[in-house]
C-alpha cells in the first residue's frame, strides 16, 4: 500500500489512517467491524461506532497506522499513553514497541517514518519480508510466517501463554473503560479510582499468573492490594457481575480461548474476587504481610500437549522397525517410538510414555493396558508389539 493519509471527519475529532502503515493485526476490524471495515470502500466508516470505542481502538493499534486530528491538527494526546517502554515479541507477527523508544537508523539519526506514524507505539517487521521495512507491513500472513512450536516437556506460564502483559493491559482497560463505567453495579465502586489502574490491575494479574513481579515493583505488592479492599463491603452481585465483565473483556482483548487457560483464568478470578469479599467486611482481620499469590493450570493440564478437536492431525512418524531375534531390546531404539504423541498427551497426567524411567516403574500396569486396549483408547496393540515390550521388561527394561 502506498504512503497515504486518508482522514475521516467523526463526530468530535477526525480519525487517520495510513494503510502503507498498517501491520494488520485485526485489532480494529475485530473491535468494531462496522466501523473498520474489511474488504470495504472507505475502509474507516465512523458513523458505525460510538466516538469513545472509536478512539479506543485508535489508541489499540498497535502499528500506529491509525491516528486522531482535531481542527485539522495531528492530536497525539488522544492517542499515545504514557507507558514504560516495551518491546513485545507477538505471536508469528512483528515486534510491537511501545513507550516512545527511539528508533535509529544505521548512522544514528531517527529512522524516516510513513506520514501520520506514532513515535509513541510502532511494530517492526520480524519475518524479513516487509514491503515497509523497517516496519511490518503485515507480509508475515502472507509469507506463513510461525514461531517454533513450543516444546511440549516444557511448561509455559500462565502469564505467557496469555499473551503477558500487553494482552493483559489490553483486557483490563477494555474492562474499566468500556463495562465498568457503564455498569451500574460497579461503576460506583471505581467512581474515584487513579487514572493508572488498569495499569495497576494488568500487573497484578502478570505477576500472579507467573511474569515478572511488576505489581510488587511499582505499586506495593500485597498489602497495597489489601488495601484497596478493605471496609469496601463488597457484595455477592457485584463480585459475580465483576468476573462476568471480566471474563468477557478477555474474550474481547483476544486472550486464549482454549480449555486449560479458561479453567485456570476463570479460577483464578472466582478465587480472588471470592477473598476480596471476605476481606472487605467490616470486621474482617485479613494477615497483613501474605506474599503475592502465584497462579498456574489447573490439575497442571496445559494445553501445548494436548491434541486438540479442531485442529487437523499431524502425521505421525513410522514405528522403530522391531529388534531382530535375539537382539537386545533398548528403550531409545525400540520402544519410545511405538508411542504416539497422542499416547503420551493422554497419559502425561500419570507418567511419560518418552521416559524410561517413567515405562520401567509402570511397565506391568502399561502392559496390560496395552493388552486390553484401554491405553491407548482406539485399540490394543499388535502381538507381535507386545511381545517385544514383554522382552523389553523381561530383560530388566534396558535403556
Amino acid at each position: 500500500m502506498p504512503d497515504r493519509l486518508d482522514s475521516y471527519p467523526a463526530r468530535q475529532f477526525e480519525i487517520r489512517d495510513n494503510r502503507g502503515l498498517c501491520a494488520h493485526s485485526g485489532r480494529c476490524t475485530d473491535a468494531l467491524p462496522v466501523a473498520f471495515r474489511v474488504g470495504a470502500e472507505p475502509f474507516v466508516a465512523p458513523a458505525g461506532a460510538r466516538a469513545d470505542d472509536l478512539l479506543r481502538a485508535i489508541q489499540a493499534c498497535p502499528s500506529g497506522a491509525l491516528g486522531a486530528a482535531v481542527a485539522g491538527r495531528a492530536a497525539g494526546e488522544l492517542v499515545d499513553t504514557d507507558r514504560e517502554p516495551a518491546i513485545e515479541v507477538s505471536l508469528d507477527g512483528p515486534y510491537r514497541v511501545t513507550g516512545s523508544v527511539p528508533l535509529c537508523g544505521e548512522t544514528g539519526a531517527d529512522v524516516d517514518r510513513p506520514a501520520g506514524a506514532s513515535t509513541e507505539h510502532y511494530s517492526l517487521c520480524r519475518c524479513g519480508q516487509s514491503a515497509n521495512k523497517p516496519f511490518c507491513s503485515g507480509a508475515h500472513w502472507y509469507a506463513d510466517f510461525h514461531d517454533p512450536v513450543p516444546d511440549p516437556d516444557t511448561e509455559p506460564t500462565l502469564f505467557a501463554w496469555a499473551g503477558g502483559y500487553p494482552a493483559l493491559l489490553r483486557m483490563t482497560r477494555l474492562f474499566y473503560e468500556r463495562h465498568v463505567a457503564a455498569d451500574e453495579l460497579l461503576a460506583p465502586l471505581f467512581a474515584r479510582m487513579e487514572p493508572d489502574h488498569p495499569e495497576r490491575v494488568a500487573a497484578w494479574l502478570s505477576e500472579v499468573f507467573g511474569g515478572p513481579e511488576l505489581y510488587s515493583r511499582r505499586y506495593g505488592g500485597y498489602p497495597r492490594m489489601l488495601a484497596q479492599h478493605l471496609n469496601r463491603h463488597l457484595g455477592e452481585t457485584q463480585r459475580a457481575r465483576w468476573v462476568a465483565l471480566l471474563a468477557r473483556s478477555a474474550d474481547e482483548a483476544g486472550l486464549p480461548t482454549d480449555p486449560e487457560f479458561r479453567a485456570a483464568f476463570t479460577g483464578y478470578l472466582e478465587w480472588g474476587s471470592r477473598l476480596a469479599v471476605e476481606n472487605s467486611r467490616s470486621d474482617a482481620e485479613p494477615p497483613p504481610n501474605m506474599p503475592v499469590p502465584k497462579w498456574w493450570w489447573v490439575c497442571n493440564t496445559t494445553p501445548v500437549p494436548r491434541p486438540t478437536g479442531g485442529a487437523a492431525a499431524q502425521p505421525e512418524p513410522e514405528p522403530p522397525p522391531l529388534p531382530a531375534e535375539g537382539e537386545t531390546v533398548g528403550f531409545a531404539q525400540h520402544i519410545q517410538g511405538l508411542f504416539r504423541t497422542r499416547d503420551r498427551a493422554a497419559m502425561r497426567f500419570a507418567f511419560d510414555l518418552h521416559s524410561a524411567d517413567d515405562v520401567t516403574r509402570h511397565a506391568d500396569a502399561i502392559l496390560a493396558k496395552l493388552r486390553d486396549g484401554s491405553m491407548p483408547c482406539d485399540g490394543a496393540w499388535p502381538s507381535e508389539r507386545i511381545a517385544v515390550f514383554q522382552r523389553w521388561a523381561d530383560e530388566g527394561t534396558p535403556p
